[in-house]
């Protein structure tokens, strides 16, 4: 089984991979989300893993655009605690250090600290890649945030553990594939989708009513422009229910109150320990 993930080994994008499936599996490690879809498109890998919101930063919106475009299906999820940690060359110390590079969302979770530091922040495609190349190019002043398997796997030396804003920072990720995963539909309890409202007044409210008078609570709701049609606005939600068939019943409702309603996925909902 290949996966795609973003970034390369070491990142948290690997350690999902790993954990959701095992450690058997092969990777194609693309340096960009467009690079993971189109190992997706080209049937280079079978599923591909992507982050899509964090407890401190937010949603990742253009990876819902991403999966929407594609016409993806989300077969499952993962949460995982994020520890960023800074790294060097071995034998470095702070005060030799000028930059600290690492992936964008990354540092915006340890923005705190890197006020207190006070070095130059370059920001960069993953965490895992920076680690790699600070060993490769003997970068005496550059240290990378990245995860405590990147260190251990570059034999770097982590010298501020657990250096993010927020202790509790914690990244959700989803499974996509080309193909709906099946097999997973008997036990499944979420669902993520993506709706229209029509111009009607409360038509927002009147979508919501129906999710609550079927049992299914509303875990996520973000809007997203249509870029095509200024001032509109699509919704992707993700919601949890106890009852498949009250689910089925429950969008057969959404979709009669709404221009267009697309399902991404039924799936089971899932949270690492």
């Amino acid at each position: 089984m290949k996966i795609a993930i973003q970034g390369i080994k070491g990142s948290y994008h690997h350690q999902v991979a790993t954990e959701f499936f095992d450690d058997k599996i092969q990777l194609d490690e693309c340096l960009s989300f467009d690079k993971l879809i189109d190992s997706l498109n080209n049937d280079v890998s079978e599923f591909g893993v992507m982050a899509i919101e964090n407890s401190i930063a937010g949603s990742i919106i253009p990876n819902y655009s991403l999966i929407d475009k594609n016409n993806l299906y989300i077969i499952g999820e993962y949460y995982i605690n994020i520890n960023h940690n800074l790294m060097v060359y071995p034998g470095v110390d702070l005060n030799q250090i000028k930059i600290v590079s690492s992936h964008p969302m990354a540092l915006l979770q340890c923005k705190d600290y890197l006020k207190k530091i006070d070095k130059t922040i370059v920001e960069d495609k993953d965490t895992a890649e920076v680690a790699k190349r600070i060993i490769e190019n003997k970068l005496f002043d550059t240290a990378a945030i990245a995860s405590v398997e990147a260190s251990k796997l570059y034999g770097l030396d982590i010298i501020e553990r657990n250096i993010q804003t927020i202790k509790d920072n914690e990244t959700r990720f989803v499974v996509v594939s080309k193909l709906p995963d099946k097999k997973v539909i008997s036990n499944a309890n979420k669902a993520s989708l993506k709706f229209i409202l029509s111009h009607k007044n409360g038509s927002l409210a009147n979508i919501l009513n129906i999710l609550s008078n079927y049992d299914m609570n509303l875990t996520k709701i973000q809007s997203i422009p249509i870029i095509e049609t200024p001032w509109k606005y699509s919704f992707f939600i993700d919601t949890t229910f106890t009852d498949i068939k009250k689910y089925k019943k429950a969008i057969e409702n959404v979709s009669s109150q709404s221009e267009y309603v697309k399902e991404f996925g039924v799936y089971d909902n899932f949270k690492s320990q």
